[in-house]
């Protein structure tokens, strides 16, 4: 098993890595960069977090050959006992020399993503270039001044090197003050999130506060969705303007081509017919627009289609989630323990869906089973939250240990068992890594940042989450190598170093760094947990004028009573729609068989009809010749009179319609050839 337990995990987080983008990221439309740059910052983030367990229980193994040699070199009877105790090796032991070269280049890979390739990459697929050259100038442009501070920051630190030779080297400064800067940001975003998980998982358990989050929600949706829709009219209004003025023989013709291709169907082809293609440009003295109006027109289509995408995908999401949780508050109720659905599920399902979540199992896991186990697993992440904040106030005793994961970790090192250690390492660094990624997939900045499910983020918010996770992710590991007392700088032990710590920097930095900042200023996730805990933000989000979930606003209540009748209005018409479409198969089912029989006879019976009309009148036709009359029978035959009732049904808006001549000529119209009355179905 030597190594195999690496190359496992090298696998699997790569596939798991994948299927996190793959939920976010649309592979068909996104560009492949994108793709490949954000699929690799996440695999390196996702890496670091699996391996580094395995690297903990290595290095357990060799203090431990350590500490027996050097026992054994003291006397004999301690050698005799250090044979008792035998060193055992971890089942996932990796060979010496493996992992300073795997932590090496996975930590400057990441590092030169996060602080070089991604802030590049994310100008270049933002730009409305037409060409990779033009892109590249725009992107070379927008961060020449993030560039500049590098540079500037840089120099400064070759020049302090140069001058104090006898200090450390410059790629310890250069990894300290990334994981100082990423320690800043961590704190931050660790303390919202030991918070708002569990607190997240208990509010899933109430089924009447989640319905009037949902009905908030659908109300700022609908908003964000009619100003996705506005702005998508004025960019394809200004389109329109600029494609009618730029004709077919133009040499900025191509690029207009290209700004059209982006643009929803339904444009493209309204576009299309009002286009006169062999009208010359030259006949006309128009104001053309230059090709950088034509840039930034194109970079506005992008952000003006992805954003209409989205909140039209959202919005069927969040109608979907809001009717379900209607259907759950009808069913709680219900003695038959069947789970009644009030319309079918558009999404796709298994074929073993019918045979193990039948109704009865439906209704019991989400009427009675599902919030108790949301609450279980609320009182349990609570309790895990509490025992971090204890331990990143206390971490930096180590006499007494009053670090619980220290203590723990301890306690297995005493017994070798290094499954033990590896499973309780995973499940820590698993929780603390849901606690920061969570906010950085829950907090939006504005339209500029957002990660969005089901295929909507955008090129920019998926480079930005990568280059986030980078930043964040060697802080947050070294934060909780101090937690279990494995690194040095924290412990002041002379014990082996983990290669990780080895390799990425330890926290001996500067003094007032060492023993203040990196030890007191966790601390705050205290404060920010408390603060959390009150909502304080979202209050101050509120009182700003963002509009927040606040339980005792009334800002709130309006938003809630407006989601709710858009929920309502929603309702209706799928009911109509669905009314419909069942009035059409009733249609089909009743009158779908004698199609071909009406049609065999239809010769035959002509005369016969003819001889036995009971009367016959002339309609005239609106907006023809006073001369032009059409004539039209009916017969005292059932199944007409059916088809009239039927017909009535299907259109009941305006039954005032029904006896005008011209809704009678169009009935006319229709029953002259019943054998082609189904072609429009």
């Amino acid at each position: 098993m030597s190594g195999a337990a690496l190359g496992i995990e090298i696998v699997v987080v790569f596939f798991l890595a994948l299927f996190l983008l793959h939920r976010y990221a649309d592979f068909r439309k996104q560009q492949r960069m994108v793709l490949f740059g954000t699929l690799l910052a996440w695999y390196l983030c996702f890496l670091i977090v699996f391996i580094l367990p395995l690297d903990i229980s290595t290095t357990i193994y060799k203090q431990c050959k350590i500490d027996h040699e050097e026992h054994a070199s003291v006397s004999l009877v301690t050698a005799l006992i250090s044979n008792q105790t035998v060193c055992y090796k971890p089942w996932s032991y990796i060979p010496d020399g493996i992992m300073p070269v795997f932590w090496r280049v996975v930590y400057w890979t990441s590092q030169c993503l996060t602080w070089l390739l991604l802030p590049f990459m994310q100008s270049y697929a933002r730009s409305g270039g037409f060409s990779i050259t033009g892109k590249i100038k725009t992107a070379l442009i927008e961060n020449a001044i993030y560039y500049g501070t590098y540079l500037l920051i840089f120099g400064s630190l070759l020049i302090y090197v140069a001058v104090h030779p006898q200090w450390y080297e410059l790629q310890t400064i250069g990894i300290t003050a990334a994981n100082t800067w990423g320690l800043f940001l961590l704190v931050l975003l660790l303390g919202y999130g030991l918070v708002e998980i569990p607190r997240s998982y208990w509010n899933a358990s109430r089924q009447g506060h989640l319905l009037i989050k949902t009905y908030f929600k659908a109300a700022k949706l609908m908003t964000e969705k009619a100003d996705a829709e506005e702005n998508l009219e004025d960019v394809m209004e200004e389109v329109r303007k600029v494609q009618e003025s730029i004709k077919y023989n133009h040499p900025l013709r191509k690029y207009i081509d290209t700004i059209l291709r982006k643009c929803p169907v339904e444009y493209q082809e309204k576009m299309g017919r009002n286009m006169d293609d062999y009208e010359d440009f030259d006949d006309k003295q128009n104001t053309y627009p230059s090709e950088k109006n034509l840039v930034k027109l194109h970079k506005q289509v992008i952000y003006a289609v992805q954003r209409h995408n989205r909140t039209h995908v959202q919005w069927q999401i969040l109608l979907q989630q809001a009717m379900h949780l209607e259907d759950v508050a009808k069913n709680e109720t219900s003695s038959a323990h069947q789970f009644v659905h009030s319309f079918p599920s558009t999404e796709p399902t298994s074929w073993l869906s019918p045979y193990l979540y039948t109704p009865t199992v439906e209704w019991y896991w989400e009427c009675l089973l599902r919030q108790w186990f949301y609450r279980l697993l609320a009182v349990l992440l609570s309790l895990f939250s509490v025992g971090v904040v204890w331990s990143e106030c206390t971490f930096f005793s180590t006499r007494p240990v009053l670090s619980l994961f220290a203590v723990f970790i301890q306690l297995a090192e005493r017994d070798y068992n290094y499954l033990y250690i590896e499973m309780a390492c995973f499940i820590t660094i698993f929780f603390l890594c849901t606690c920061v990624y969570s906010t950085v997939f829950r907090i939006r900045v504005f339209n500029y940042y957002y990660l969005a499910s089901h295929h909507q983020t955008d090129a920019y918010s998926l480079q930005f989450s990568g280059m986030l996770f980078c930043r964040l992710t060697p802080p947050l590991c070294l934060n909780f190598l101090g937690l279990i007392h494995m690194d040095s700088a924290i412990s002041h032990q002379l014990k082996e170093q983990t290669a990780y710590t080895s390799i990425m920097g330890s926290m001996r930095v500067l003094s007032f760094i060492a023993n203040g900042f990196y030890i007191y200023y966790p601390m705050l996730i205290l404060l920010l947990c408390i603060a959390t805990y009150f909502s304080l933000g979202t209050r101050c989000l509120n009182l700003l004028g963002f509009q927040q979930f606040v339980g005792d606003n009334e800002m709130t209540s309006d938003l809630i009573d407006e989601g709710k009748e858009l929920i309502r209005r929603e309702k209706r018409k799928r009911q109509r729609t669905e009314d419909g479409e069942n009035r059409r198969r009733e249609w089909k089912e009743r009158y779908g068989n004698t199609r071909e029989d009406t049609a065999r006879n239809r010769n035959r019976n002509e005369a016969a009809e003819m001889t036995e009309t009971n009367y016959s009148d002339t309609v005239p036709i609106p907006n023809t010749s006073p001369n032009r009359q059409v004539k039209y029978s009916r017969t005292g035959r059932g199944t007409e009179r059916d088809s009239i009732e039927l017909l009535e049904d299907a259109e009941p808006l305006d039954f005032n319609v029904l006896h005008s001549p011209l809704y009678l000529n169009k009935y006319l119209s229709m029953s002259s050839s019943r054998s082609r009355i189904f072609d429009d179905v």
